[in-house]
């Protein structure tokens, strides 16, 4: 796949304790899995340790308050196709939680082959 120049960058802010469907996976990991079957070029999650959002509680790993429900943030990027085709698949599934889209472009994206993967010895 080839990736540059305009692209999109989807951005998901949920709660850790936040569920996709009967609760079986947190919303982060159902987003990043229906990503990868959707064949998005990337997507990333990075753990907040600290914030607060619409329930306007603040939420943070400091021991003396420590929160079982930190921010997770889900960044995706890819096309602007792709980007928008994805967004409506996983609006319903986020009930609470941010989404916002930003054009962005992209300077350099180069996909590992499978053989070519650092760390990995050469076959």
């Amino acid at each position: 796949m080839d990736l540059s120049g305009a692209a999109k960058r989807l951005t998901i802010v949920v709660g850790e304790q936040d569920r996709a469907g009967h609760g079986r996976h947190s919303l982060a990991t159902e987003i990043v899995h229906m990503a990868h079957a959707a064949g998005i070029a990337g997507a990333t999650v990075v753990r907040g340790v600290e914030g607060y959002g619409k329930s306007n509680h603040i939420h943070t790993t400091r021991i003396l308050s420590l929160s079982d429900d930190l921010p997770l943030i889900v960044t995706i990027v890819d096309a602007s196709d792709a980007v928008e085709r994805f967004l409506e698949q996983i609006l319903p599934l986020v009930g609470g939680g941010l989404v916002t889209v930003e054009d962005i472009e992209v300077r350099h994206y180069v996909r590992h082959q499978e053989n070519d993967r650092p760390g990995e010895p050469e076959a």
